[in-house]
């Protein structure tokens, strides 16, 4: 069977994952704190039809001859980079301006987002109300605002202000925690625009905001995705005529094929 078969398939499957790639990046264009993926290919393996030789004094070397097998995607990597803020004048919508990811404690595992969705439950906790996940302060423990009674506000670097039933003021109640990554490509997103850390992001380096590499809050805001949709539009482009041409090479060596059938008539 003609390389050229195996070779155009390869292609036909990397393109397809692409624009699976590209298709999730823009049916996320306006999901808040959303992250975009990017595809990388290289080429499958290479069949050595000659090896090469040495040169001595007479003659020169000789190149080996290797034919391409096809293609296969290197690498799926999130882009990490900041996305624009969206004013919602909720002061419980907190955004980060810079580095660093919100807490989330589901009582057991430890989850971490750029959404800062948030809100107050009964109990004075202030929960990602989408699952009820529980936000933890620079300490990773799982904020609780005591005797809650209004007035809910945040600082840039973090710290919980609000009323208390009695009708006073606290200024000095828990600081939101954020975490930082040595590696924040290798986090591994975990579905509902959380992350879990992995072995090749690196252990997280809690602190709380506007210390170290950690960025600032912005009550009243979130963070939009960082989906460029123009030029999501251009790789679309790019992965359709890839596919369209991996196509072509599959039907002209069905040609070149049928033209060796029709030798023997």
């Amino acid at each position: 069977m003609m390389r050229s078969l195996y070779s155009g398939a390869s292609g036909l499957q990397a393109h397809q994952t692409k624009m699976d790639i590209l298709s999730n990046n823009i049916s996320n264009v306006n999901t808040a704190g959303f992250k975009k993926g990017q595809i990388t290919f290289q080429d499958m393996l290479s069949q050595t039809v000659k090896h090469g030789q040495d040169g001595d004094s007479d003659i020169g070397g000789v190149n080996a001859q290797q034919v391409g097998l096809g293609v296969m995607v290197g690498a799926i990597n999130n882009v990490h980079t900041q996305g624009a803020p969206a004013a919602t004048n909720n002061n419980t919508d907190l955004m980060i301006q810079g580095e660093g990811y919100f807490m989330l404690s589901d009582g057991a595992d430890i989850y971490y987002t750029r959404v800062g969705s948030f809100s107050i439950d009964n109990d004075g906790h202030l929960i990602n109300p989408s699952n009820g996940f529980i936000v933890c302060d620079e300490n990773q423990n799982e904020i609780r605002l005591n005797n809650y009674g209004g007035n809910f506000s945040v600082s840039t670097n973090g710290t919980i202000s609000y009323i208390d039933n009695e009708g006073d003021p606290v200024t000095d109640g828990p600081v939101i925690g954020l975490a930082t990554f040595p590696s924040c490509a290798g986090l591994v997103k975990a579905g509902g625009n959380m992350y879990t850390e992995s072995t090749n992001s690196g252990e997280a380096q809690i602190t709380s905001p506007g210390t170290e590499a950690t960025g600032t809050l912005i009550s009243g805001a979130l963070e939009m995705s960082n989906v460029d949709l123009a030029q999501e539009f251009v790789d679309l482009i790019i992965a359709e005529r890839g596919f369209q041409a991996n196509s072509r090479s599959i039907r002209a060596s069905d040609e070149m094929l049928q033209e060796l059938i029709n030798m023997k008539r």
